[in-house]
């Protein structure tokens, strides 16, 4: 299964990965517009730490713990891609004590939001690969 995975010799600590992720969860045409006084909330956040910047999205894990740990069943996989039912999701935040990669928080809503990959989108890959300016976000299947 492809996954996202970022090469942190390439990231420039930009965030625009950010804002491509949180444009992708809009129903808008203009980035600019769509974001222009909102506090984002994309499911990808960078971190920098030592002068190195990285990125944190969620791992698509083979057995996930957060998908053990969902009291409510608001957390499933689906062909290997984890994604949230936020009418499901009873805010008990379980899931986000079970990641070990930090992956998960919560949402404007109340509910939890993680990267699912954009696949409600429909457009190829994620968005934040394809916004990376400098490459360092790639979405492939590796061994």
């Amino acid at each position: 299964m492809k996954r996202i995975y970022v090469n942190e010799k390439w990231c420039l600590g930009c965030h625009l990965c950010e804002y491509y992720c949180a444009f992708a969860g809009t129903n808008e045409k203009d980035i600019a517009r769509a974001l222009k006084d909102v506090k984002i909330s994309p499911r990808i956040k960078i971190e920098e730490r030592d002068g190195i910047s990285f990125a944190v999205a969620c791992r698509h894990c083979r057995e996930p713990l957060c998908v053990k740990g969902c009291i409510t069943g608001a957390l499933t996989i689906i062909d290997g891609v984890i994604t949230v039912n936020k009418d499901q999701c009873v805010r008990c935040y379980t899931c986000i004590l079970c990641c070990p990669f930090g992956a998960i928080a919560p949402s404007n809503d109340g509910a939890v939001q993680k990267c699912e990959l954009c696949v409600k989108t429909n457009e190829g890959d994620p968005a934040c690969v394809r916004g990376c300016p400098n490459g360092a976000i790639v979405f492939e299947e590796r061994g």
